[in-house]
């Protein structure tokens, strides 16, 4: 099994299963549009012994502009 490492952006620290089919972009429905990660350096872990094979993908873009609810403001402490 492989896994990608997700960084920046909402799904900053995610691990996600990472499919054959996927190649330097993880692009992933996120509110009414969707999120673009791009893949980052090579792959880790890459042995027949050590462990799960790693990417790293960066957030990139989003095809909607990410907004914050009254909700998730009220959940930010106080500066």
């Amino acid at each position: 099994m492989a896994i990608a490492r997700l960084s920046g952006g909402p799904l900053d620290g995610q691990i996600i299963p990472l499919d054959d089919i996927v190649g330097d972009e993880y692009i992933a429905s996120y509110g009414e549009g969707q999120i673009i990660y791009r893949r980052a350096g090579d792959d880790v872990n890459t042995g027949a012994s050590d462990g799960p094979t790693e990417a790293s993908f960066i957030y990139a873009d989003s095809t909607e502009p990410l907004t914050v609810t009254a909700a998730e403001l009220d959940d930010v402490p106080d500066a």
